[in-house]
């Protein structure tokens, strides 16, 4: 751990501190329920060849996008060009 830097919760300067600290506590002494929840986004991995994923990058770069909002973009409008695409509410 830093030199001057304290453990937010267990208030201990070193790791052995913090693990003395955690062995005599849990988490859920320190919770807030007033405090909302963490809300994260779900992402999934879907292979595609590389020769795709390579021209893929070229037109996002051309683009000045990201690779994956290009991606997102271009599966968005195909689906909803055929009927397939529900917006989530």
């Amino acid at each position: 751990m830093d030199a001057n830097r304290l453990s937010s919760i267990s208030q201990a300067d070193t790791d052995e501190g913090i693990g003395e600290f955690w062995d005599t506590h849990d988490f859920t002494e320190f919770d807030n329920p007033d405090l909302p929840d963490v809300k994260f986004t779900m992402t999934c991995t879907v292979p595609i060849e590389i020769e795709l994923f390579t021209a893929l990058e070229r037109q996002a770069q051309q683009r000045g996008v990201q690779v994956e909002t290009l991606a997102n973009l271009w599966l968005q409008q195909k689906l909803s060009s055929k009927g397939g695409m529900r917006r989530h509410r």
